[in-house]
């Protein structure tokens, strides 16, 4: 399996943006934007994220990767880049997301009331969107594991 591109989370995340802010341009006023509410996980499966990638380091750091009891199951730390991997795509999605409906709030904030009272809201989930694409990376980078040199495979 193949590291996930950061230009193509930039890519991802710059496609939404896009797409965000020419549906907010149409819809902003058929649609109630509640990002605080809406970010909230975005922020919790971000921490859970960091959270797992401090474990791996760890227990790889450690050497406590292994079939027993007391070590972490290889299969798991796979099952971690799964979900780091999907975290960091979720992440450059929303955040995109959030990033083209906070283009389009943020510069009417001072005359509409709605744009100003949703405003933190969309910041919240732009910077949960990014925070949970930085995890996602991050816990994807912590389960890799490089193949043995000549001098290990003999041992």
């Amino acid at each position: 399996m193949s590291e996930t591109p950061i230009p193509g989370l930039v890519a991802a995340a710059g496609f939404m943006a896009a797409a965000g802010l020419i549906l907010c341009r149409r819809f902003y006023g058929a649609v109630d934007i509640d990002g605080a509410l809406v970010s909230m996980p975005l922020w919790v499966v971000a921490a859970l994220c960091f959270y797992a990638a401090y474990m791996v380091r760890r227990r790889r750091h450690e050497g406590k990767i292994g079939l027993d009891r007391s070590q972490l199951n290889p299969m798991m730390a796979a099952n971690f880049m799964l979900l780091g991997k999907a975290c960091a795509w979720v992440g450059a999605v929303c955040g995109g997301a959030f990033a083209g409906v906070a283009v389009y709030i943020a510069p009417q904030a001072g005359e509409l009331a709605a744009a100003e009272a949703d405003l933190p809201g969309t910041l919240s989930g732009l910077f949960g969107g990014a925070a949970l694409a930085v995890a996602g990376v991050v816990l994807e980078r912590s389960c890799e594991v490089s193949p043995p040199t000549e001098g290990e495979a003999a041992r």
